[in-house]
């Protein structure tokens, strides 16, 4: 059968169009990423752990606990459930001594640096992706509800067969409960889901509720342009013993920002070469780098002099110039926080006056401080301020960011404050302990050995002066004398606290304080913890003591006025002979006898548990004086007395 021409032309044209229109089908099918094992049937945050490869690294040691491995993993995180995950934080069991070099899409909690010792497990956030959105909201898109960061580092301890995979992995945001992750060959799952019984606060906004914590820190963009923006930041105290001085703060930014100008507060080092070698100069050509304050990456920045609380340029910012000295709420609550502001500058691709990420690794640190950890910034309710015209109105920021930081105590050899104990009883005092403070030196001393007993006289000079008596000290009293001496306590501060009597009404100690530091400590304070006998406090003669009863019967003791600065160490002429002086202040403490019958002062309950200085914890020794346990150094003498002579008598009959 023959077909015409046009019946062939309509032909083709179904043909081609067929084609076509299955063309078109095979190009609009979009691959989904593959979904890792386990996920199908979880309705919460699913969080897995793929080990993918180590190599063995340089030296290669034939002792295989001393062997490094470079490994690569990767952790996903995926929010399955109806609620939207926000500032996603996990904690990854490490247990290879693994040392942290990298994780891209994360950083370390604690604001640490890259490489970072990670051996006994560490908690990641988010970074840049901090929230995960639900699929529902999304409409599936994996790339607002999942994360994957790839980690690098080094681990020790494996053989070559060995596969390293951590303990756990788990999802440690509130609210949420994480059972036991199923452990393959070379991965690990878990699914995390809400705890009905949480309850969440409703939030007027998206952003998260701000958080409490020993310091707060407030970054808030007050003002925004294309290429950048003016950010206030206020750090505020919220201890009741914490405490900063001359404190110095330092970020990392991670966008390549710089720091153009800054009020009420400084920079250690004004360097722009930055800016002029890097992108920024190449951005911005025509920029006089001269008038920028800061190009470094990680920029150090501290408070001013109160001097300059009325600088035109620099100060006349409400709550700075404080010369770094944030106090507790405890001594004055007007000098609790410090604040400052600062220009920042952008770089491509950010030039959108949204564009806008806070800087990331805080740190804040003091002169003879608490130790704070701070965690990563968290988007929170816009700030509200008073509004400058005076009138009753609110001025709202832009955006806000929290960091919280905490304190972390100090562990063994690592205070910066030490605590002697001394007592009627007992004609020795024990010192602060070896190393209290950390050793760094240790050729000509054993940081090992025990701290000698010393004569009282002993704490008023220099650890240098002290070798002749302790060793003169242990002759008379026939106690060890190790060679070599045990190493110095190395501290700045150190408090001698000395019980001075015993009696039926109640007993009394006296309180010591050495500064030997070349500086002075302007509205010092100090605060003492007891297990048992804290709420006894009655009275402190020299300095003003405040009984907080809500904090566990802290005596909070600070100088009087007049008597707040505790002096640094004084040369002496020479050192030898006239050796350093300590700044020293001293004070009695009274105490009531009301919980008497359930105390024995001389059997340890006289002595704290706990000291501070300025809101540092000082070590205490690892023993206290040795005394009869009645409150008479002289009874049981008293007793051999008495029963000598009726000893002696029954002999003299025996025998005759």
């Amino acid at each position: 059968m023959k077909l015409s021409w046009k019946v062939l032309t309509f032909m083709l044209f179904l043909i081609s169009s067929t084609n076509h229109f299955c063309l078109a089908q095979d190009d609009d099918i979009v691959e989904q990423p593959t979904l890792p094992k386990g996920q199908d049937r979880c309705n919460g945050i699913f969080l897995s752990y793929n080990f993918i490869s180590r190599t063995k690294e340089f030296p290669h040691v034939r002792n295989v606990s001393a062997q490094a491995w470079a490994f690569k993993s990767t952790v996903t995180i995926m929010n399955l459930g109806t609620y939207v995950l926000q500032a996603w934080k996990i904690f990854i069991g490490f247990q290879y001594k693994e040392i942290l070099v990298s994780a891209s899409g994360a950083v370390l909690t604690n604001g640490a640096d890259f490489p970072a010792p990670v051996g006994n497990g560490t908690y990641l956030s988010g970074y840049p992706q901090s929230d995960l959105e639900t699929s529902i909201d999304t409409a599936g898109d994996f790339n607002q509800i999942q994360v994957e960061v790839e980690l690098s580092g080094t681990q020790f301890g494996l053989k070559p067969a060995m596969i390293p995979m951590p303990k756990t992995i788990k999802l440690v945001n509130d609210g949420y409960n994480c059972p036991a992750p199923t452990h393959r060959k070379t991965s690990m799952y878990v699914c995390c889901v809400r705890n009905p019984k949480y309850k969440t606060k409703e939030l007027k906004t998206k952003f998260l509720p701000r958080q409490k914590g020993d310091l707060l820190i407030s970054y808030d963009v007050t003002q925004a342009y294309g290429n950048n923006y003016l950010a206030q930041v206020t750090i505020e105290n919220n201890n009741p013993l914490g405490r900063l001085d001359h404190w110095n703060l330092t970020w990392e930014w991670m966008r390549g920002e710089f720091i153009y100008s800054m009020k009420g507060a400084y920079v250690r080092e004004v360097d722009s070469t930055g800016c002029i070698y890097g992108l920024a100069g190449q951005y911005y050509q025509s920029m006089d780098f001269s008038k920028v304050l800061n190009c470094q990456k990680k920029p150090i920045i501290f408070d001013l002099p109160e001097e300059r609380a009325n600088d035109s340029e620099l100060g006349k910012i409400p709550y700075c110039c404080r010369n770094g000295n944030i106090l507790p709420v405890t001594m004055d609550g007007s000098k609790s926080k410090s604040v400052f502001q600062v220009q920042v500058f952008k770089i491509p691709p950010d030039m959108n006056r949204t564009a806008i990420y806070p800087p990331q690794k805080w740190k804040l640190v003091g002169v003879l401080n608490p130790n704070y950890k701070c965690g990563p910034p968290i988007r929170v309710d816009p700030t509200q301020f008073p509004d400058p015209s005076g009138l009753q109105a609110i001025k709202v920021a832009l955006a806000s960011w929290q960091v919280v930081c905490n304190i972390s105590r100090p562990t063994k050899g690592n205070s910066r404050c030490c605590v002697s104990f001394s007592a009627y009883y007992n004609e020795s005092v024990i010192p602060c302990d070896t190393c209290a403070c950390g050793c760094k030196n240790t050729e000509k001393c054993n940081p090992n050995e025990p701290a000698m007993l010393l004569p009282a006289e002993a704490l008023l000079v220099p650890f240098a002066n002290r070798s002749a008596k302790a060793i003169a000290w242990a002759a008379v009293n026939h106690f060890h004398a190790p060679k070599p001496l045990p190493c110095s306590d190395n501290c700045g501060v150190s408090i001698n606290w000395h019980v001075s009597s015993d009696y039926k009404q109640g007993w009394t100690a006296r309180i010591t304080l050495f500064n030997w530091k070349r500086i002075n400590f302007k509205n010092w304070f100090t605060a003492i913890q007891f297990k048992k006998v804290g709420s006894d406090y009655e009275k402190l003669y020299s300095f003003n003591g405040t009984l907080l009863k809500k904090l566990n019967n802290t005596i909070f003791i600070q100088g009087l006025p007049g008597l707040n600065y505790l002096m640094g160490e004084m040369k002496g002429s020479d050192p030898r002979t006239d050796p350093n002086i300590p700044g020293k202040q001293q004070s009695v403490i009274s105490f009531k006898g009301k919980n008497k019958p359930r105390i024995n002062i001389a059997k340890g309950d006289g002595f704290p548990s706990r000291v501070f200085f300025n809101g540092e914890e000082c070590a205490l020794p690892s023993r206290i004086p040795i005394g009869s346990g009645t409150g008479n150094p002289f009874s049981v003498n008293l007793v051999l007395l008495l029963l000598f002579p009726i000893v002696s008598f029954l002999l003299i009959e025996i025998h005759n």
